[in-house]
């Protein structure tokens, strides 16, 4: 493909991602999908995999470079700009025990995929880490950022990401009922709630049913556990490289976009921007990661979804059961002694 042809696909393949994102952006806030807590990035990947099995293969050719692009470039972008959503003030807000909470609750949900998913299972330790890394961190979010560092094929991101949409949307709902009967404060339920759901917009849905307070306690403990995202991808990395070196000392490639994360969370919390211009990161950042999503769902074959069978769902829907019940006594034992 001479260069002519490539920046003509690149063009072709940007604009396809972008008109998906925007479908996705439009849909999510109509109000039945936002009732349901059904965020942009989940419907951008639902209509990337529907045209991606029936529209895009006839004109991935000619599109192709575009969809890459935004599939990885345009995805780490987004995820450095996601740090303009949280500040370090929410740690202060909330103190020691919600960070010791989400530093347990992230740890032992991410070793329990990659132990049951590989040893129970047999599944491959990819779609282990992704799985793990959307339950214990933050859903479509943490499995994107996570696939740079794992390597992680398109069909098994997708996967991973299906995982995060059932049992965070089963959360969403199941958490406002379980509400009466767990001897929780609202300001706890809110703790709980961050601590343990999937997605920022189901952590939302969810507080917001008990009540403003509970709302606002809950999205606190999610960002927190947002920010973790950086720390836990250095981690990984590491432990991959060294996985890689074949029991010697492996090089160790350091995600520099979760760095920046970092940077950008720290540049909000001094409030250097005005509001409105971290309105308009914002605003770019959701479609940043709607095409990512949307160029993922375009790679995705529903081939390659059902070849990955039941075994991924069994293994979310553990950590879904271990998140409600052990992220549950995490969060009574902390806060009973921190």
């Amino acid at each position: 493909m001479n260069n002519s042809s490539k920046r003509s696909s690149l063009a072709a393949g940007l604009a396809l991602a972008g008109a998906i994102a925007a479908a996705g952006i439009w849909g999510a806030d109509l109000a039945p999908v936002k009732h349901l807590g059904i965020s942009a990035l989940t419907l951008a990947i639902v209509l990337g995999i529907a045209l991606g099995n029936t529209v895009f293969p006839r004109i991935a050719p000619f599109s192709g470079e575009g969809v890459e692009f935004a599939k990885a470039k345009l995805l780490r972008l987004g995820i450095i700009l996601f740090g303009f959503r949280i500040t370090f003030q929410d740690i202060f807000q909330i103190g020691w025990a919600g960070i010791l909470i989400d530093v347990l609750v992230i740890a032992a949900t991410f070793t329990l995929a990659v132990q049951l998913g590989t040893r129970v299972f047999g599944l491959d330790r990819q779609t282990a880490m992704l799985i793990g890394a959307g339950s214990s961190i933050c859903g479509a979010a943490a499995v994107l950022a996570t696939e740079p560092v794992v390597r992680g094929q398109a069909h098994k991101v997708s996967v991973a990401v299906a995982t995060v949409v059932i049992f965070g949307t089963l959360g969403m709902f199941i958490y406002p009922l379980l509400y009466p009967h767990l001897g929780l404060s609202e300001t706890a339920y809110g703790l709980y709630a961050g601590s343990t759901i999937h997605e920022v917009a189901q952590v939302v849905v969810a507080g917001r049913s008990v009540s403003e307070h509970a709302a606002a306690s809950a999205v606190i403990e999610k960002m927190l556990r947002v920010m973790m995202l950086a720390p836990f991808l250095v981690i990984l990395s590491s432990r991959v490289g060294d996985e890689a070196g074949a029991g010697k000392k492996g090089k160790i490639t350091i995600p520099w976009f979760a760095l920046l994360f970092i940077v950008a969370a720290g540049v909000n919390s001094l409030h250097l921007l005005p509001a409105g211009v971290v309105d308009a990161i914002l605003a770019v950042d959701t479609v940043l990661l709607a095409m990512a999503m949307a160029a993922l769902g375009l790679r995705t074959h529903a081939g390659a979804i059902q070849q990955a069978g039941a075994k991924p769902i069994l293994l979310a829907s553990i950590l879904f059961l271990f998140l409600m019940t052990g992220g549950y006594l995490i969060n009574r034992v902390v806060t009973a002694f921190v």
